[in-house]
């Protein structure tokens, strides 16, 4: 228990326009729209969490907003912030779905609990294990030519994980950029493949084998959410290892998945599974089962991304690093009060108390939409 109570939760929509188009097997998104929850306290503390939801996988900025300003917000109004199990099982009691809003009301909590404790979120959540983790870039440019004009200066600044976001396109146009990347820049390019649910699930097995000559490190959700069975053939049938993304949302998922052994892969994200403490406890599942685990993003703002950071740092088994690249490369501003931490191809975990970050007060009133607080709409 401490002696701070909150008193006032505001909920700050923002669109950030991004570089480019990226397109996906599920779609193509052209920035970031955020729901950015603010927590503040009788004593002056302010904390903040982040819902990047996306329609087609986890949900809507409008839905997340809502849940966060109508059913979560009595849940936080007049108590302890360091109580963060007792609310957020009542966020579970109260509002079913809306993985986002609970990530975002789980962080900010996180936020305030380390202000506090003088801790960073990681050392709140059993500990780092690594301050720093490789950084993965998302290649998804439908102009294949821009792409690589991105690529050389990405690579410049010393990234060398690469993911490219397939099934959006044919097939040729996928392995032709496999083929162009391997010939540019050789074995020191980690490749990665994302189909994003893109490929038919019959003709799936052919595609990816077709790949495995490129030397891909994993092919990422092959198949729509709900084909499990056909994921767990996949895995079992193709050499390279398999992600399981939006297949495994939460501990139930993860329980199946790993009992099946329906993927060799599974991707974290705070934002699907409802925050960082409730990844953690599917990256044990992971572990437990031989699975490795991955740190996966959505369309974020460097706040979410921070989240990530410190929840990959208290990750022990953690080879594949992430991909926390949009407010740095993607996005057309960081609105955070610093730049999120990525240099020499690494994104750097954060060693100041709570989230390490908050959003700049004028880079948030140029991209926000709109604000909700306790007395309404604005």
């Amino acid at each position: 228990m401490s002696d701070h109570r909150i008193i006032e939760m505001r909920i700050h929509c923002v669109t950030i326009p991004a570089k480019t188009v990226h397109s996906h097997g599920s779609g193509d998104v052209g920035g970031i729209n955020a729901a950015l929850c603010e927590l503040i306290t009788d004593s002056g503390l302010t904390g903040w969490g982040e819902a990047s939801p996306w329609p087609v996988f986890t949900g809507t900025l409008e839905g997340n907003a809502a849940a966060l300003h109508v059913h979560l917000r009595p849940q936080v109004i007049g108590r302890d912030p360091v109580l963060i199990e007792p609310i957020m099982t009542n966020a579970e009691r109260v509002l079913v779905g809306h993985p986002e809003a609970k990530a975002a009301l789980e962080c900010a909590l996180l936020d305030l609990t380390g202000q506090i404790a003088g801790l960073p979120i990681a050392e709140l959540v059993g500990g780092r294990h690594r301050d720093s983790i490789p950084l993965s870039f998302s290649v998804a440019n439908p102009d294949f030519d821009a792409d690589l004009e991105d690529i050389g200066a990405i690579w410049d600044s010393g990234v060398r994980i690469f993911k490219l976001k397939t099934g959006f396109a044919d097939h040729a146009f996928d392995l032709m950029r496999l083929e162009k990347l391997r010939h540019v820049y050789g074995d020191e390019a980690r490749l990665r493949i994302d189909y994003n649910q893109g490929l038919a699930a019959f003709d799936a097995i052919r595609h990816i084998r077709d790949l495995e000559a490129f030397r891909p490190e994993f092919v990422e959700q092959p198949v729509r959410m709900f084909e499990r069975e056909a994921l767990a053939e996949i895995t079992r049938a193709v050499d390279v290892p398999i992600m399981a993304d939006e297949s495994v949302f939460d501990v139930r998922d993860a329980t199946r998945a790993a009992a099946h052994r329906m993927a060799d892969i599974f991707s974290l994200k705070t934002a699907k599974s409802g925050g960082i403490r409730r990844c953690i406890e599917i990256a044990a599942i992971a572990r437990s089962a031989g699975i490795e685990v991955y740190g996966g993003c959505m369309f974020e703002t460097s706040l979410a991304h921070m989240a990530g950071a410190h929840l990959m740092a208290a990750i022990p088994n953690l080879t594949l690093g992430c991909e926390f690249y949009m407010s740095t490369y993607y996005a057309q501003d960081d609105i955070a009060t610093h730049p999120f931490p990525v240099f020499d191809g690494h994104v750097h975990v954060p060693v100041l108390p709570g989230l390490g970050t908050a959003p700049d007060p004028e880079a948030l009133a140029r991209y926000r939409s709109q604000i909700l607080t306790n007395e309404g709409a604005t």
